[in-house]
């Protein structure tokens, strides 16, 4: 079997894509990307990739623009379906798997006009327009949070599983702002940190690259030993070394806690599209497997009555919750599907 996998901009996208990866090559097959040239989508794939062939064309967001922007965001959209077209017949794709995002729309659109068969993956718990626009036409659409997705669960890589454990004990508390770093995060954190200090709590701190001079300076001054970051690859082992985490709630972020077994305070992004991180977040607490608060004046107060919560509880339950073969099993429900097709 030969797959195109698409979609990007972003990283949670991307991550769904090197786990849907890792499951290709792992069951002996073969993948190639299809991607864009904005975004960080060349970050992930353009060098040291699993991908036989990785592809990048110049698309960039249509929602988000406005009037000219629009049509000329559109007519980079017709130009790369017409070279995604070209490619997906170039390399004998059998079918093709979308992650979302932008990056998506080209390959995703040239796949359905060459009648090849076309998987979604949903990452948030309120669907994207371009999903949802594709969702008909789709061989499956699959998300951690539909009760009638015939997979249930999120696609993380594989070290996320391997390295999980129950916390049992509060000793490492890691603060996630993502790369451009949530002042709303950081400042939660330092306005706690004396706190954490006097009950013996070692602090992580990623407090993004545009923010990390003046949280950096704020904890000199208040004499915190703190092990911060700007931007961070060592996020997997960062977050293995900690019992409790504080995050936005972006899809990607939130399932690599779960599946580690971290319980963890959400703070969602207030002004993702269509409040996305809330109904993430809220889709945790719903399960009683974490907190979620939105940003405000109580926040430091709200996250300090968690701190004497038991955390097994929840550690347990969020190990039990996911399952590790997720990317296995949406890549070998690709591969029956195919060859039932064949076999018809």
């Amino acid at each position: 079997m030969k797959i195109c996998i698409t979609g990007g901009g972003t990283g949670g996208h991307l991550m769904i894509a090197q786990a849907l990866l890792e499951a290709v090559v792992e069951n002996g097959d073969e993948a190639i990307f299809i991607g864009s040239t904005n975004g960080q989508d060349q970050k992930y794939f353009k060098v040291n990739s699993l991908f036989s062939k990785v592809y990048f064309l110049e698309t960039t967001g249509v929602v988000n623009q406005k009037g000219l922007g629009k049509l000329k965001a559109l007519f980079k959209v017709f130009k790369a379906f017409l070279s995604a077209r070209d490619i997906l017949k170039k390399e004998k794709i059998d079918a093709t798997y979308s992650v979302g995002g932008y990056s998506s729309a080209p390959a995703s659109f040239a796949t359905l006009s060459k009648s090849i068969p076309l998987f979604i993956h949903e990452q948030n718990a309120v669907e994207g327009r371009l999903n949802s626009l594709l969702k008909p036409y789709a061989k499956r659409f699959i998300s951690a949070y539909r009760e009638d997705s015939i997979i249930k669960g999120y696609p993380v890589k594989k070290s996320f599983y391997d390295n999980a454990r129950v916390r049992s004990e509060l000793k490492t508390i890691i603060f996630l702002g993502g790369s451009h770093g949530a002042k709303a995060i950081n400042d939660l954190a330092l306005n706690v940190c004396i706190e954490l200090k006097k009950r013996g709590i070692k602090i992580i701190h990623q407090a993004g690259e545009n923010d990390f001079d003046r949280v950096k300076k704020e904890y000199e001054n208040l004499k915190i030993d703190v092990e911060l970051y700007g931007f961070t690859k060592e996020i997997e082992r960062l977050i293995s070394e900690s019992d409790l985490a504080v995050s936005r709630a972006g899809a990607s972020t939130l399932w690599e806690l779960t599946t580690n077994g971290v319980p963890s305070f959400y703070i969602p992004y207030p002004y993702a599209a269509g409040d996305h991180q809330y109904y993430n977040a809220k889709f945790i607490v719903d399960n009683d497997l974490g907190w979620c608060e939105r940003e405000g004046d109580e926040l430091a107060d709200k996250f300090l009555e968690i701190l004497d919560e038991p955390l097994e509880k929840k550690s347990k339950a969020l190990m039990e919750y996911v399952s590790s073969d997720v990317a296995k099993q949406m890549i070998e429900d690709v591969k029956d599907y195919i060859n039932k097709k064949d076999s018809k």
